[in-house]
């Protein structure tokens, strides 16, 4: 369904991301973890055909992301709060993303209604996005990718700043998404998180895939091991 090939992203003279092959299938739950700058943001960067690799390309369903949109349609994503607009309301931010994917208000306030637990919308009814804290924020963006109905989902660290029973509601969620055959891609720094929700790990260290596994009982105290200072 995602496959990079060849793909290098390089600033300057340090490299960020090299990839000589990687195939996501359709239905697949891929966690990627690493410490700081070993490459996720920018691989996830590179799929959503956010910044131009410099070398080598994304296929989406076959299509070069980099030369279409029609894989857009299709596609939730949510990677920091840029992708939130600072000077709208969340309840006017959730209705614009529910236009471009042919929802109305009453869709999206029904989507909400459903989803209260994790966002109570009218606590915040009178705030601009760019008022809200990381965690709220990130709950925002969060919903706004749902809204798309995406056979893909990607999330970059969706576990930040949330508390506790918004972590647990998250991960349910995943959970269901996946289970009806979407396929997700999350980075996170909680090993816990990923190892229970995740059916295959990608560990990457200075820009390249140190390990590509499917996650078992073992994954959890090898990536702790791996971690150990």
């Amino acid at each position: 369904m995602i496959e990079a090939i060849d793909l290098r992203k390089v600033y300057g003279k340090k490299l960020a991301l090299s990839v000589d092959r990687i195939r996501i299938e359709a239905g697949e739950f891929i966690g990627l973890v690493g410490n700081n700058g070993a490459g996720k943001t920018t691989m996830l960067s590179l799929i959503l055909d956010l910044i131009e690799p410099t070398k080598g390309y994304v296929t989406s369903k076959s299509m070069k992301v980099s030369e279409t949109d029609d894989w857009k349609s299709y596609t939730g994503s949510y990677l920091n709060e840029g992708f939130l607009i600072p000077f709208l309301k969340p309840m006017e931010f959730l209705e614009f993303i529910g236009s471009l994917h042919q929802m109305n208000k009453d869709d999206v306030r029904a989507f909400l209604f459903a989803n209260t637990s994790f966002f109570d919308m009218d606590t915040f009814s009178g705030k601009y996005n760019r008022e809200l804290s990381a965690g709220n924020k990130n709950k925002i963006g969060i919903l706004g990718s749902f809204l798309a109905k995406p056979e893909i989902l990607i999330l970059d660290e969706p576990f930040s700043n949330l508390d506790p029973s918004s972590q647990m509601w998250l991960k349910a969620k995943l959970r269901e998404l996946n289970g009806e055959g979407i396929t997700i891609l999350i980075s996170s720094h909680d090993l816990k998180h990923v190892t229970e929700i995740c059916s295959r790990i990608l560990l990457l260290e200075e820009g390249h895939i140190l390990k590509d596994t499917p996650t078992d009982a073992d994954t959890l105290v090898e990536l702790e091991e791996y971690f150990k200072i």
